[in-house]
């Protein structure tokens, strides 16, 4: 059995870093903050570790939130993933039980207390950062559509969060208020579709979260779902966060962001108006939580691409 200390151990410090001012985040029966949590992880990965007879196997990874540790389980290769409790997460588990590993990596066990699963492994050096970007982009649609499963009861509903996105831009006005009451607006529009909150979908799917997969069959697989039900229009935003050098240095980064939501929504039949929309909407929000992070590139970012969605 591992010992705690020992499982202190295993936790990298550029994850211990990037934790430890964190504050706590979400309602009262998750909240914790990084410090509190790093306390904590030791004692919980050396218990998940003994529950579920787990064998450490090499060097923890990391991403903004979670640990993930490779293991050797009864069953084969897994991974280990613990991560630091956020509203967004809450989710994750659910959908990766949906999917059932069809266009997801797979769920192989859950432990919600202790914010744990043990998943099937994917290849972490080699996610869609390296595809070439049209490619990569057409990756996710595919991956949207293959992903758009009947909605969960237990999922939040993109209508919910568009009133709330509405509440919450009253009085920003740290971008053009144009562009604030054009997304408010389109709060109010886009939802009076009824399949707005048909589908279960990955909010999060940028180029980072899509690992090639070391079982046959597809060649990608979603990691890291924000799940929610959500049309996949909703979905498209994200291919346009990272790979941002690309965009700059295209002939028209207008043109070049408009031609990477196109090469989304052809193979996931999203229609390209609707995810022009919701970008507008996803964009003015980063815009407002970027300026409450004093992030001004972040808020630039946000308002280059809310630019290059209008008509």
């Amino acid at each position: 059995m591992l010992s705690p200390s020992d499982a202190a151990a295993l936790v990298p410090e550029s994850y211990r870093i990037q934790l430890a001012g964190r504050r706590p985040t979400g309602p009262a029966a998750i909240a914790v903050s990084g410090a509190d949590w790093l306390r904590r992880l030791p004692a919980a990965v050396a218990g998940l570790l003994q529950d579920w007879e787990l064998t450490v196997t090499g060097p923890a990874r990391h991403g903004v939130a979670a640990l993930v540790l490779p293991v050797r389980a009864r069953t084969g290769p897994a991974m280990l993933k613990v991560i630091w409790p956020h509203p967004e997460a809450t989710t994750e588990h659910l959908a990766l039980r949906r999917w059932n590993g069809i266009g997801a990596v797979r769920l192989l066990a859950a432990d919600p207390g202790r914010w744990a699963m043990l998943l099937e492994p994917a290849d972490p050096d080699r996610d869609l950062r390296g595809e070439p970007i049209f490619q990569a982009c057409e990756a996710i649609g595919a991956l949207l559509r293959t992903l758009a499963v009947p909605a969960m009861p237990q999922l939040p509903n993109l209508s919910d969060t568009a009133a709330r996105y509405a509440e919450d831009l009253v009085g920003f006005r740290a971008i053009p208020q144009r562009l604030v009451e054009q997304a408010r607006s389109l709060c109010g529009e886009l939802v009076l579709d009824p399949a707005v909150d048909a589908t279960v979908l990955h909010t999060d799917l940028h180029f980072e979260n899509v690992l090639r997969a070391v079982r046959p069959g597809d060649p990608w697989v979603a990691i890291d779902p924000q799940a929610q039900n959500a049309e996949p229009a909703f979905g498209v935003a994200p291919a346009l966060w990272n790979r941002w050098d690309e965009s700059l240095s295209a002939h028209s980064t207008r043109l070049h962001l408009r031609a990477r939501v196109d090469a989304v929504c052809e193979p996931a039949g999203i229609d390209t108006e609707r995810a022009y929309g919701w970008t507008i909407v996803r964009e003015v929000m980063n815009a407002l939580w970027a300026t409450q992070d004093g992030d001004p590139a972040r808020v630039t970012q946000a308002v280059t691409i809310i630019k290059a969605m209008q008509g």
